[in-house]
């Protein structure tokens, strides 16, 4: 992946992000971490292309974020799978490819079912969400992601609403992923999966990029707002 971030921000009552600029290449999985309110997931969603910044730009892979054609080739998960809960799984998906992207119905299936195994849910596949588990219900959503091709999957603190058990379920299978051919930024507090998974780190705090690098800065952070922070989450 190739990020360049220009002289970003955003502002919904007060300001959420504060002159972002960086670039980047050559990077596979991209953590962002920080405290509650420190704008990661806001960049996370304006680099998916989802919200639109108050002012500067995305460019992903050559592609301004707000482009039709970059919006074409990202997933995203969110922190509930969203899932349409009065359908299966499977048809959570070949929903998706058949109204959105216009496949056969028949295609549809096989990619669905196809994706549903990458993440060991081929026999929950005709259950409705609210018969599977929420780990489950989120590799759902994660096999969702994956049925469109996508470049780039962003992943917004999928694990936020689990238990440990199923937190380390729904972080194992996208770990599982990594050899996917896909690029991932992500949002998440589990620092053991950023140290495992991310090959390049962001520490934001207050809205602004405070310490870059790889997972190694969260064992030898050099900031104070960083050592702080972890010293918190061990």
């Amino acid at each position: 992946m190739k990020l360049d971030i220009q002289n970003l921000s955003h502002t919904y009552d007060i300001e959420v992000l504060n002159e972002l600029n960086i670039q980047l290449e050559n990077k596979k999985a991209i953590g962002l971490v920080g405290v509650s309110g420190s704008g990661k997931s806001t960049l996370l969603r304006i680099m998916s292309g989802l919200e639109k910044p108050t002012s500067g730009k995305v460019i992903i892979n050559g592609f301004d974020v707000q482009d039709k054609a970059y919006r074409k080739n990202v997933g995203f998960v969110f922190q509930h799978h969203n899932l349409f809960p009065h359908l299966s799984l499977l048809d959570n998906i070949t929903l998706v490819l058949t109204k959105t992207r216009h496949v056969e119905k028949e295609k549809a299936t096989d990619i669905a079912l196809n994706n549903l195994r990458k993440l060991s849910l081929e026999d929950q596949a005709h259950k409705l969400p609210k018969h599977v588990s929420g780990g489950q219900a989120q590799r759902a959503s994660i096999a969702r992601a994956l049925s469109i091709n996508p470049d780039i999957i962003f992943l917004d603190e999928p694990t936020s609403s689990l238990d440990p058990i199923l937190t380390h379920e729904v972080l194992s299978s996208i770990e599982n992923l990594r050899d996917s051919g896909k690029d991932f930024v992500f949002v998440t507090h589990v620092m053991s999966f950023v140290k495992d998974f991310a090959d390049f780190v962001i520490f934001m705090d207050q809205g602004k990029i405070v310490e870059t690098g790889g997972p190694e800065i969260l064992d030898t952070p050099k900031s104070e707002a960083l050592q702080l922070f972890m010293s918190k989450v061990r």
